[in-house]
């Protein structure tokens, strides 16, 4: 279980490896721990030059807008999020670090429009310059730029907004206002919270857009943008005045895409949950694994010493039942690590379906012969099948299935019990069922049943792991099939085990499944 958290740490680097922006890694001390590619390639350092290294080197400037530090001693602005993940060891920190210089040399030209606008007299030349240099900028930005007018439509929409919205700019250039990419609800929330934080109204229209931009204040905020084809991608949207001797002339819209940046924390966070569950995998698996494990060696230590006691021949039945004795423990050790194994294959995906055709009958009868010693006494197992006898399925994930539910089934009935198996075989699929006349299930209890580790409080004292069920699931899922429980307490239990038979090809080849 320990190699599975190592393999899983190994993945959560890789999907460093794949990020296009700048992740960084910090413990408590604001040391830094782990840097990705995209982020090293940006400073200019190597991964051993910056781990162990403050977080200060780089972001050396503690504001909200900061000021990157490179290798070379240059510098750039950066935007920059983090999230905090509790671990074992400690607080880790993770920092997206997002490049604005593109952000910045909009705003430079904003300006610099600006400035066109208040410089009417400049010679023809430099203005042609000038136009030339902003035209360029404007089509190449990779962000979306929008200049809209007083009124609210849109005036100015660039070749990226064309390329990441789906609409053309003859399409909403002096016919549509910005609303169009807005959701409704959202508006509505962003409305209220300026309405709250500005002490006045804020209707959730154009003026949600551009009331802090009238008043002067930041208005840079996360936004979800709706294409023209309906889909929506989230966004940082920066809204400003362009005004005139005071006056408000129109708008400029900066708006960046969010979704590298979005799916990169996503992923992570996703890493960083499968790394916490298996952690708390192998710490259950531990101290589940002492308490189950002192009953049958204790067992098996009482028993050896009482055989090397009956050493006369009139002594035999007395070594036989402790040897039998010892046999079952170590039975029962050897269904406690099987359970965890196959536990730890179905948590990384290494378990694989293999199908072939096989006779059911004969298949499931050597299962319940290998289960025979697992009996109470006088109980007593019956099986039988209908339909036609060969199946194709994967036959050592039904034998798991049918040789944890027969254990469960005796386990739970009463000694004297009858234990019944039927299978049945139609074009449709395969059918296992597993009833038994044990102290059966309560409505609350199925509700958990194929949780991993779930035991009722019911059988809390007989030994088990809370696994069995957990894998029957999982096998029978792995295979498209499904398992269902029918019972009531003190009326025995039912399970029944559905699966499909896989479709074939043109060529009568199995197409399996690789979900």
């Amino acid at each position: 279980m320990i190699n599975t958290a190592e393999n899983n740490y190994i993945g959560f680097e890789v999907l460093f490896n794949h990020a296009t922006i700048g992740i960084l890694v910090a413990d408590a001390n604001h040391i830094i721990r782990m840097a990705n590619p995209f982020l090293l390639n940006q400073f200019g350092y190597t991964k051993e030059e910056l781990k162990g290294q403050p977080l200060s080197l780089l972001l050396p400037y503690q504001e909200p807008e900061y000021t990157a530090v490179r290798k070379d001693g240059s510098r750039f602005p950066v935007e920059i999020s983090e999230g905090n993940h509790h671990t074992t060891a400690g607080m880790l920190t993770i920092t997206y670090i997002m490049d604005i210089s593109d952000r910045k040399n909009i705003e430079l030209t904003r300006q610099a429009l600006h400035q066109q606008e208040k410089e009417a007299a400049l010679k023809d030349g430099a203005l042609q310059r000038m136009n030339s240099f902003l035209t360029s900028l404007w089509a190449n930005a990779g962000a979306i730029l929008m200049v809209i007018n007083p009124d609210g439509f849109i005036r100015w929409f660039n070749p990226a907004a064309e390329r990441i919205l789906g609409y053309k700019a003859s399409e909403v250039v002096d016919i549509c206002t910005p609303l169009i990419l807005h959701n409704k609800e959202e508006l509505a929330l962003r409305a209220e919270e300026f309405s709250q934080e500005l002490q006045q109204p804020v209707s959730p229209d154009m003026e949600a857009l551009t009331i802090r931009a009238q008043l002067n204040l930041a208005n840079e905020y996360e936004w979800s943008y709706i294409r023209k084809n309906g889909s929506t991608l989230p966004v940082s949207l920066t809204i400003t005045a362009i005004r005139n001797a005071g006056d408000i002339t129109g708008y400029m819209a900066i708006a960046i895409d969010l979704s590298q940046t979005k799916q990169a924390e996503s992923e992570l966070r996703i890493a960083l949950e499968k790394e916490r569950e298996l952690n708390e995998l192998k710490s259950r698996f531990v101290s589940l694994a002492s308490h189950e494990f002192r009953t049958p060696l204790s067992a098996i230590l009482s028993s050896i010493y009482l055989v090397s006691k009956y050493e006369l021949p009139e002594d035999v039945n007395k070594r036989n039942k402790h040897i039998q004795r010892i046999i079952s423990s170590v039975n029962m050790l050897t269904d406690i690590l099987n359970d965890f194994l196959s536990v730890g294959k179905i948590e990384e995906g290494k378990i694989q379906v293999r199908y072939s055709t096989f006779d059911t009958g004969k298949h499931i009868g050597n299962v319940i012969l290998e289960m025979e010693g697992l009996k109470k006494n006088q109980q007593q197992i019956y099986y039988a099948h209908h339909g036609s006898p060969n199946v194709c399925l994967d036959a050592t994930l039904l034998k798991h299935i049918v040789m944890n539910l027969i254990s469960n089934a005796v386990k739970f009935s009463p000694e004297g019990a009858i234990i019944s198996i039927r299978t049945q075989c139609n074009l449709q699929g395969f059918q296992l069922s597993v009833k038994d006349r044990g102290i059966g299930i309560s409505q609350e209890d199925r509700q958990h049943l194929f949780e991993r580790f779930f035991r009722s409080q019911q059988v809390a004292n007989i030994q088990g792991t809370g696994l069995g069920l957990h894998i029957v699931a999982k096998y029978a899922e792995l295979m498209n099939g499904t398992v269902t429980c029918n019972s009531e307490p003190e009326s025995g239990t039912e399970f029944i085990v559905s699966l499909p038979f896989p479709q074939t090809d043109d060529n009568g080849e199995n197409i399996v499944d690789r979900r």
